[in-house]
């Protein structure tokens, strides 16, 4: 609630005087003596009772002028109205499942640190449309661009490594994503790429595959996750059980960082599960989608229910004052 005449209730100061003036009169008249010897007997007289209405006439007065001095300040509801209109984005994320994401340096390994930075990543965004792609030997689309992005992290939950023929298709990746992309009307369509090694399968050339996201005006951004040297890799012995090899990290940062380009998107290399999260944080940041507010905002006045009380509560006291209390004198 609002008051569009706030300055009225300084009007307020003035009901203890008032309050002050009629106690000082009441108890003035009250001081006045009669030498009696006991009036006791008189107590039970009918008409007695109409000695303390005068304490309820006075509430009701005093009730209604400070009703009367509210509905003068003109109390206000506020109705607010936001528009907004949203410039989505159209987003296709394209994950690398080929078994070298089993790889440990990144924790738990660069399959399950990639599936985490992307539900992420999806939680952070609030009017795009978000897809995804895997690749291995070929590529699928997992789900299409949608707002439903619940759906979406069920399913990045559900993915599961191996049930892909094993190799690193990311140009067939790419050239998927643009097929999900090209008829977009969004006026701005972004790829996230992250793989961990180097193009060794499918038919299209990932340059190629970048040349035909430029026809389409889609942006790529390249991810290259793992750390630099050699690392960890799980092997399950038929003998010795689960144990770990050291693997080399042969990532095509140059390929990565060719495609990117040519787009106008950018590469990053994440070498720890840190990295990526930041990563990921940053293109968040890059590609903002503009969202305009209209607010509309409108006034419902609440004046009249105070006015209807204080005008109750004034009448009901003059008519008490000059009926009930006509003939008992109270100031």
């Amino acid at each position: 609630m609002e008051f569009a005449n706030p300055e009225w209730f300084w009007a307020l100061l003035l009901l203890p005087v008032l309050i002050g003036m009629y106690l000082y009169r009441f108890f003035r008249r009250k001081r006045a003596t009669l030498t009696f010897s006991s009036l006791d007997l008189l107590d039970d007289l009918p008409g007695n009772w109409k000695s303390h209405l005068h304490w309820v006439q006075a509430l009701m007065m005093w009730a209604g002028i400070i009703l009367l001095i509210v509905a003068l300040a003109r109390p206000q509801e506020r109705l607010t109205t936001v528009e907004r209109n949203a410039e989505g984005i159209d987003i296709v994320m394209v994950l690398d499942m080929s078994t070298s994401m089993r790889a440990e340096d990144l924790k738990p390994n660069r399959f399950e640190a990639a599936r985490e930075v992307a539900k992420d990543f999806v939680d952070k965004r609030n009017s795009d449309r978000i897809g995804l792609v895997t690749f291995a030997m070929q590529s699928f689309t997992v789900v299409p661009p949608t707002l439903d992005y619940r759906l979406l992290k069920d399913l990045i939950d559900d993915l599961e490594m191996g049930i892909i023929e094993d190799g690193t298709a990311i140009g067939m990746g790419i050239s998927t994503a643009i097929n999900r992309l090209k008829e977009s009307q969004a006026e701005s369509k972004v790829i996230i790429l992250l793989t961990d090694g180097q193009n060794n399968a499918g038919e299209i050339d990932p340059v190629t595959a970048a040349d035909l996201a430029l026809t389409y005006d889609i942006k790529i951004y390249t991810i290259g996750a793992g750390t630099r040297g050699t690392a960890p890799y799980p092997i399950q012995d038929p003998i010795f059980g689960r144990r770990y090899q050291n693997i080399e990290v042969n990532i095509d940062e140059e390929m990565l960082t060719s495609v990117a380009e040519l787009t106008g998107g950018r590469y990053f290399r994440a070498i720890d599960s840190e990295e990526l999260e930041s990563i990921y944080e940053e293109i968040d940041e890059l590609e903002t989608t503009e969202v305009e507010e209209l607010i509309y905002t409108d006034y419902k006045d609440l004046y009249t229910v105070y006015l209807a009380w204080a005008f109750g509560l004034l009448f009901l006291s003059f008519i008490l004052k000059k009926s009930v209390l006509a003939g008992i004198e109270t100031s």
